[in-house]
């Protein structure tokens, strides 16, 4: 019998800590749902102390996601504990607290201020309170690739004796190599005396591109859970992709003899997901999920594929979810076989939002000949998942040509009331921008602005990504039509209704800007 590999999915609270990847409380409840089907073992669902929305959507989940364990970091700090277990508390059995402290000594001089013995003391009592309010838990050293040995086979001994059943090793900055890394995991399971009571753990990042390669050196001596996420999001570099981590076990069965619980063909479907509700494109050349990743252009490779498949491929893409099924519905098709192809991408859809999500589909197959599950995958991303609409696009006129001016014509309905605005730009998607602005406040600085080809054709759909930095708040907006500049003002219009404090602005019903 194959050995079990827990796949710890961080997704949800490392990855939505990379700039810009911010979500909102439906968006990580839909991404968890996408996780529960992937198979995932744990889902880390958030920091409950962070905010009260992290503390909802950590509670939402637990209430609403069903499966997986869901866990809760918390500082090694009495109050984070309370409220990680107030979050996790649906969950019942299925319930995990994740705490850490750090433990190398730069962590504990420059940032914690305190003496190991000190950190020790910390470790041993934040563990026996989570295990009091939580069926398990989980305790972190972290920066464990900069720690000194022997204090870290003593913080991990004791953590296990004060009830942690899961040991994580972090790579905190992504500074350690494979050979060292691997070598710190054998050494501790072979120094702490309590080793076998613990499942050990890995949190691999990617600041050197390893992230990966340490988490599997991490498995072949001995650790039995990997903590990573979708497209490898994360902090600074992001964290060990699951995609890549799942598809090597999956691939070389005859190095890691090792199962994990993940339907590999929900990968693909599940990275389109995260990428569109995160905003995060996937490069084309990524591991397993970019758009070249089955692509040959070499004659030579198209041959020997043509004769042989795995004379080039290693794995099939519909292993990991790629297909060419091409949607053959129209205008005139109806729920159940819009409903059947979701699911066959991991969505389910029932009720009223099968209602608007069919509508949608509606829209766009009188101006499509060909429906793509790409388009399907955009047609959710352009669906609005705020909790309030407040900004809605009601009409756009845009104009441009050689030698003329750029101007847009907008119309936005702003907590029900109708506004108006007039603007000109350096070319329609500008001028639209600005008109849009003109009529709401704050209406934050633009980061990026990106543009995607859904499928191929000219009657593609693009969708178009939108991100705005209001103070310290960062946020994302997706936007998919087959008029590209329609696209661009749903992209910002979903962006600006995720501004805290958004309102409407006293201007003129006619504004000229540029």
């Amino acid at each position: 019998m194959s050995e079990r590999l827990h796949v710890f999915d961080t997704t949800l609270r490392d990855g939505e800590q990379s700039p810009g990847c911010s979500m909102n409380i439906d968006e990580k409840l839909r991404v968890a749902q996408a996780l529960a089907a992937l198979g995932v073992d744990i889902i880390e669902a958030g920091f409950p102390i962070a905010s009260p929305g992290d503390f909802e959507a950590v509670h939402r989940i637990a209430s609403e996601v069903s499966g997986p364990k869901i866990a809760a970091l918390a500082r090694a700090a009495r109050r984070d504990i309370e409220r990680a277990a107030e979050a996790i508390e649906p969950a019942g059995e299925r319930g995990r607290i994740h705490t850490f402290i750090a433990t190398s000594p730069i962590h504990m001089e420059a940032k914690l201020r305190m003496m190991p013995e000190q950190v020790l003391e910390r470790a041993v009592d934040a563990v026996k309170l989570a295990r009091n309010l939580a069926p398990e838990v989980e305790f972190s050293a972290e920066d464990a690739g900069r720690s000194e040995m022997d204090f870290l086979c003593r913080v991990v001994e004791a953590a296990i004796d004060s009830g942690a059943r899961v040991i994580n090793i972090p790579d905190t900055v992504g500074y350690m190599t494979p050979d060292e890394f691997g070598a710190r995991i054998r050494e501790l399971i072979e120094r702490v005396p309590n080793a076998d009571r613990a499942i050990f753990s890995v949190h691999c990042h990617n600041d050197l591109g390893l992230a990966v390669a340490n988490s599997l050196a991490a498995i072949e001596q001995g650790a039995r859970q990997v903590e990573c996420t979708i497209n490898g999001l994360g902090e600074r570099a992001g964290n060990a992709a699951l995609e890549e981590i799942v598809m090597i076990l999956h691939t070389r069965r005859d190095r890691y003899d090792l199962e994990t619980g993940i339907d590999t063909r929900r990968i693909v479907p599940t990275s389109k997901l995260v990428s569109q509700i995160t905003g995060m494109p996937i490069q084309p050349n990524k591991a397993i999920v970019g758009s070249n990743a089955f692509a040959h252009e070499s004659g030579i490779h198209q041959d020997g594929v043509l004769k042989h498949q795995k004379t080039y491929e290693i794995m099939t893409p519909e292993s990991v979810g790629w297909t060419t099924n091409r949607m053959v519905l129209g205008k005139h098709s109806g729920r159940a076989a819009l409903r059947s192809r979701y699911r066959e991408l991991g969505i389910e859809l029932d009720g009223e939002r099968l209602d608007e999500v069919f509508a949608r589909f509606k829209k766009l197959a009188d101006k499509k000949k060909e429906i793509f599950d790409e388009d399907l995958m955009a047609i959710l991303s352009d669906e609005s998942e705020t909790v309030a609409e407040r900004v809605k696009l009601v009409s756009l006129h845009a104009a441009s040509g050689t030698g003329d001016t750029p101007v847009a014509a907008v119309e936005l309905e702003i907590d029900g009331v109708l506004h108006k605005a007039t603007a000109e730009g350096d070319g329609p998607v500008d001028a639209a921008f600005k008109a849009i602005k003109s009529l709401v406040e704050p209406n934050g600085e633009l980061l990026l602005y990106s543009v995607n080809a859904i499928t191929s054709g000219t009657d593609a759909q693009g969708e178009v990504t939108v991100r705005l930095k209001d103070g310290e708040r960062i946020v994302n907006g997706q936007g998919a039509d087959t008029d590209i500049i329609v696209a661009s003002a749903k992209a910002l219009i979903a962006a600006l209704n995720k501004l805290p404090n958004m309102h409407a602005r006293q201007v003129h019903a006619q504004y000229s800007g540029v």
